[in-house]
């Protein structure tokens, strides 16, 4: 009789399946994608406004937000070294129980703005199931934070890997949640300008008028998993 040890068996699976995450095929590579994240350090990335990291982890291929920031804090968020115009963005992420977190985009990293969300737009990124508040449908996972609510919901449950797609090229922007655009808006028209009068972006001068900048991620005071991380200028 054959014997099979099965905890070999998924160890060798397991170990199978991380040598794929961030990796780009060859045929992603002559598209002009680029990683962000390589799956060992956090090089080209540190925390905003700072030439450091700190708050987050690398481990078994995932960056990691260790939710040290305080729930309304945004001390350990984190930006690329580099900025960005047109292009599309692209990871993966899980989320921990009621947690809370975000992607950002034309990030202006300067003394003037003292966090990533005071210049950045944000993907939302929350346990829209098992949050402690009830949420408004623009605070929904993939929503523009309190701009355009997401079409429908396609989150996937805690603990489960979301893919995410960010498309910005000459101001249109769209949002992808697990292979479904959701939110699609254009930047700087007065459809834009009147939905941040109305909202608490009016409070903060510099929010959504740059034409380029870098891409950050949040740590909300929770936990939250990325990896395949990669990008590809337009």
């Amino acid at each position: 009789m054959k014997i099979i040890y099965f905890p070999l068996l998924l160890l060798a699976l397991l170990s199978s399946c991380a040598t794929t995450n961030n990796r780009l095929t060859s045929g992603e590579a002559k598209m002009g994608w680029q990683l962000l994240f390589d799956g060992k350090t956090t090089n080209g990335w540190h925390t905003y406004g700072t030439d450091t990291m700190r708050g987050w982890a690398v481990k078994n291929g995932e960056l990691i937000a260790l939710g040290q920031a305080g729930h309304e804090g945004s001390a350990n968020d984190i930006v690329t070294d580099r900025e960005f115009e047109h292009f599309e963005l692209a990871l993966e992420w899980k989320i921990s129980q009621g947690g809370n977190s975000g992607i950002f985009f034309n990030v202006v990293e300067s003394p003037e703005y003292a966090t990533v969300y005071a210049t950045g737009p944000e993907y939302q990124l929350i346990d829209d199931v098992g949050f402690p508040q009830k949420l408004e449908d623009w605070q929904k996972s993939a929503a523009n934070y309190a701009m355009h609510p997401p079409a429908r919901s396609v989150v996937r449950p805690v603990g489960t890997y979301n893919h995410s797609r960010i498309i910005v090229n000459k101001g249109q922007v769209e949002h992808w949640l697990n292979g479904v655009k959701v939110v699609q808006y254009q930047l700087w028209t007065p459809d834009w300008q009147a939905r941040v009068a109305k909202c608490k972006w009016k409070d903060y001068p510099g929010y959504g008028k740059a034409r380029r900048g870098k891409i950050g991620l949040q740590d909300h005071g929770n936990q939250i998993w990325f990896r395949n991380i990669k990008i590809r200028e337009l």
